[in-house]
């Protein structure tokens, strides 16, 4: 499973797949999120820039990603 520290509060669903390198671009992240091939927390996810927050799984291609929250914050 991949991790993910948060920056801030939250990450947007589209730019956190790009973060660890799961899609090459934002637009395909946008046009796979619209697909329904991306879940979260288990369920399909269609909203591209949903709010990820810490504790938060997404999955797409095989691959989990889970969100951690900022260190010391």
């Amino acid at each position: 499973m991949l991790e993910l520290e948060l920056r801030g509060e939250y990450i947007e669903l589209d730019k956190l797949l790009k973060a660890v390198g799961l899609v090459e671009s934002g637009g395909r992240a946008r046009v796979l999120i619209a697909a329904g091939e991306v879940r979260v927390d288990g369920q399909v996810e269609l909203r591209k820039t949903a709010k990820m927050r810490a504790g938060q799984v997404v999955e797409f291609g095989g691959q989990q990603v889970r969100v951690l929250a900022r260190a010391g914050g």
